[in-house]
């Protein structure tokens, strides 16, 4: 639910950013990456995130209060 509502809350170009990195490290598209984090059974959004991307995203996170 968390991880959600935190692609809900950003902006649009962070959030495709943050699911390419995904689909990107995993070999699945985009839709697919944000099918996996968003199950209820998903690890933290962070453990998914690689490199540069994950250090902003966890910023993100911190900004909306999310962490």
């Amino acid at each position: 639910m968390t991880t959600s509502n935190f692609l809900a809350t950003i902006d649009s170009e962070s959030k495709a950013a943050i699911l390419d990195n995904i689909a990107a490290h995993y070999g699945i598209t985009a839709q697919q990456a944000y099918d996996e984090v968003t199950d209820e059974e998903a690890e933290h959004l962070l453990d998914y995130v690689t490199g540069s991307c994950r250090a902003a995203t966890s910023a993100l996170m911190q900004k909306y209060k999310f962490n």
